[in-house]
């Protein structure tokens, strides 16, 4: 739990429970630490204040679950993305399970993905049950999907990057990172990566940044503010990201909003002048499908035939040595895909067609 500025302590707190019938309680194996995390450690941003539970992407093993709960049950390892979601409202339908009206966020003054175990509300809906064990190796790489894979993804998705683009990633936190990774992927002409830390901007660059500078190197960033780039993601949430993002993309150009906001935006009458298009990323993470997934099979060198070097240490999450693809169950829009049934030869297709999903409101197939 967070208590104040600079520090962190642990606790004992009630034993995560059964509440409602929907409910699991999860036991968590691994988690992630998130920039969000750090805002209310360093003490910005006053709307953040110190809370008694930190944490919100973790992957653990289902210890009990409540009768309403069929889709996960007692040994399943699941992934729990950032939010949890009741599957059911309008917001969850159209496939943003983020913006559900009966969700919410872990930590706080609920139970945190950095305790030991967590209430887990509309199980069915939240958690992607994982066919793996608590000892695979690529676990580390299945846990970016919770958030920080899964939001590089949606920005790139809310930009609809296409082949031929030109793509800037403010930030270089872990967002950033993941964008730009997602960016390579969707086929963008050129990627550029400013950000403030040398060591992650070399990552950025076996990411698949075609080129990488530090922000504060004046002279760099006036000459990229003159390339024409259709497209800037802010990854960090910061008063200057923001402000850097809005001054690199061109005219007619988008910027999408992805990092934690902790800044103003411009001004009404420059977004009118400059045709601008301003969106927001807040990432449906349990509903985005496969290509966040693909990103995570792969080693992040494998984007430019550069292979990962491992450093493990102690406390710190091992890179994937491989690249096997991962598969997942569940009911509901899955965060990982699945891949249709392979039919017989001759045999006639029922169903929806592949790679289709029928409209929530449509009846059966055979259906009076």
């Amino acid at each position: 739990m967070r208590s104040a500025p600079g520090e962190v302590r642990i606790e004992s707190m009630p034993d995560a429970a059964i509440v409602e019938l929907t409910d699991a309680v999860v036991r968590v194996v691994q988690a992630a630490l998130c920039g969000t995390d750090l805002w209310g450690y360093r003490g910005d941003g006053n709307h953040i204040p110190p809370g008694p539970r930190a944490g919100h992407e973790f992957i653990g093993v289902v210890e009990e679950t409540g009768r309403e709960v069929g889709a996960v049950r007692a040994g399943t390892l699941v992934l729990a993305p950032f939010r949890w979601s009741d599957g059911t409202c309008h917001a969850c339908v159209s496939g943003l399970p983020s913006s559900c009206p009966n969700g919410g966020m872990w930590g706080g003054d609920h139970d945190g993905g950095q305790g030991e175990a967590v209430r887990v509300p509309h199980a069915d809906h939240t958690l992607v049950a994982l066919p793996l064990d608590t000892e695979d190796e690529r676990l580390p790489a299945v846990l970016t999907l919770a958030d920080v894979m899964a939001t590089g993804q949606h920005a790139v998705n809310r930009a609809r990057v296409r082949p031929g683009a030109r793509v800037a990633v403010v930030g270089d936190g872990a967002v950033g990172l993941c964008a730009a990774l997602a960016a390579r992927h969707a086929g963008a002409e050129h990627v550029t990566l400013p950000g403030r830390h040398d060591r992650r901007l070399a990552l950025g660059a076996r990411f698949g940044a075609d080129t990488t500078l530090n922000r504060q190197d004046a002279a760099a960033f006036a000459q990229l503010k003159e390339q024409r780039i259709t497209v800037v993601l802010e990854c960090a949430g910061t008063q200057p990201a923001v402000d850097a993002a809005v001054e690199l993309v061109a005219d007619g150009g988008t910027v999408v909003l992805a990092g934690a906001p902790h800044a103003r935006l411009p001004e009404a009458t420059q977004v009118l002048l400059r045709n601008l298009t301003i969106t927001g990323a807040l990432a449906p993470a349990r509903a985005d499908p496969a290509p966040a997934r693909r990103r995570a099979d792969r080693p992040p060198g494998s984007v430019r035939g550069v292979r990962p070097h491992r450093r493990p240490r102690r406390g710190a999450s091992r890179l994937p040595a491989h690249g096997r693809p991962i598969r997942a169950q569940g009911t509901g829009p899955d965060l990982i895909h699945r891949p249709p049934a392979r039919r017989a030869a001759g045999a006639a297709q029922s169903g929806p067609p592949r790679h289709r999903r029928p409209c929530p409101d449509q009846p059966p197939r055979g259906a009076p």
